[in-house]
């Protein structure tokens, strides 16, 4: 692992633990409240200082999970991550009104299709200041561990990846992770692409066009698991004893933001009227979009499931999200106060929700036997992490005194 990590690799213990949070506008708000959750238990076991960053080979996240991901990866002057879990939540009701600032009641009343055609619904100003000035000079290199965050070159027509990984072997993807946290959020129609020239340390320079990761994989999960899989044919040393397809020896858990009601966003009588205009723009949102992030979302938590039970290792796989969610609730960026502290209301009750696995043969999600929560596995999965952290630091002092 890179010296600028800070954490010991799979290779001293008998996991990796990767971290995968989705993309979802203000709804990152819910995945804030879990994550808050889950870093207390951790602090619970192990002292309160810890951090999520301490437990995990890999934070993967796209769009606002790729924002969160920089907040709980990124140093701060002591080489511990700037962020703690519980700070997202207050983040995000501070500036999302900024990001994302609403009209007037009288202006509300007023067609949105002519700012719409000439131009992105928000210009992105306050985002791209607010993230230059938090994340400064940061490089991807230099996260406290390995990062994984989607986005897609307009340009080039092709997905670009920015992983810890690929930056080591790759100068011209160590850019700053502020650059990779605008581009990563800068959805259709919403925000404007992100445009920035990277120098490399050897001089070289390269362009970006980006928009949002969400393009690529609103659910980021695969490509960390991917990211990893890749080190393994590499024969990274860190990866120990692993085997290019010994998912049983992953530890995932998956952190959704919600979507609407499957039964009332958009329907195809609705939908068969269309033109081009109505597919970029209905009552407040994108149809194109959500129904290509969605497709996304649910596909890659359809595979991830399938590769976890082909291994009998569903105990290790945890995917929390909540597609009930209604009217205002499921929009990504309607950033009034009350519909704010109605999604941290929502992320509470994802926690006391039943675990639902999708059913493979169905894709319709399911409880799992049992009357188990989501704030009861997640405390499970953190007695895993803890063990699985205790398990490196045995390995590493054993291996010291052995060489000593």
């Amino acid at each position: 692992m890179d010296s600028c990590k800070k954490n010991l690799p799979p290779s001293c213990g008998s996991l990796v633990t990767i971290l995968s949070l989705d993309g979802g506008g203000v709804r990152g708000i819910m995945a804030g409240v879990i994550l808050a959750y889950l870093e207390e238990q951790l602090q619970a076991l192990d002292g309160e200082d810890m951090r999520l960053a301490d437990y995990f080979d890999v934070v993967a996240g796209t769009s606002t999970g790729g924002l969160i991901t920089a907040m709980l990866t990124v140093p701060d002057e002591n080489g511990r991550p700037r962020f703690a879990a519980k700070d997202i939540v207050p983040f995000y009701l501070q500036h999302s009104p900024k990001i994302f600032p609403q009209p007037g009641r009288m202006f509300s009343l007023i067609p949105k299709l002519p700012k719409l055609l000439s131009g992105p619904k928000y210009d992105g100003v306050y985002l791209r200041n607010l993230l230059n000035n938090l994340l400064g000079e940061t490089r991807l290199h230099q996260t406290v561990t390995n990062v994984v965050i989607p986005t897609f070159d307009m340009k080039k027509l092709q997905p670009t990846i920015f992983s810890s990984y690929q930056a080591l072997a790759d100068p011209s993807l160590d850019v700053k992770i502020s650059d990779i946290c605008i581009g990563t959020s800068a959805a259709p129609t919403y925000f404007p692409p992100h445009y920035f020239i990277n120098e490399d340390i050897k001089g070289k320079t390269s362009e970006f066009h980006l928009v949002d990761g969400g393009v690529t994989a609103n659910n980021p999960t695969l490509l960390a698991m991917t990211a990893v899989t890749k080190q393994i044919v590499n024969d990274n040393p860190d990866m120990g004893e692993l085997k290019p397809l010994g998912y049983n020896k992953f530890l995932v858990v998956s952190i959704g933001t919600g979507s609407a009601q499957k039964e009332e966003k958009y329907s195809a009588k609705k939908a068969a009227k269309w033109g081009i205009i109505s597919w970029l723009y209905d009552n407040g949102s994108a149809p194109i979009l959500d129904i290509t992030m969605e497709s996304s979302r649910d596909l890659v938590d359809f595979h991830s499931s399938v590769v976890f039970k082909a291994r009998q290792s569903e105990d290790k796989y945890l995917r929390i999200d909540d597609d009930t969610l209604k009217g205002d609730a499921s929009s990504m960026d309607l950033a009034t106060k009350s519909n704010l502290e109605n999604l941290v209301i929502n992320g509470e009750k994802m926690l006391k929700n039943r675990v639902a696995q999708m059913n493979i043969d169905t894709g319709v999600y399911e409880p799992v036997p049992g009357n188990v929560t989501n704030e009861q596995e997640l405390k499970r999965f953190a007695k895993m992490l803890s063990d699985e952290r205790k398990l490196r630091m045995q390995s590493d002092e054993t291996r010291k005194v052995s060489s000593s």
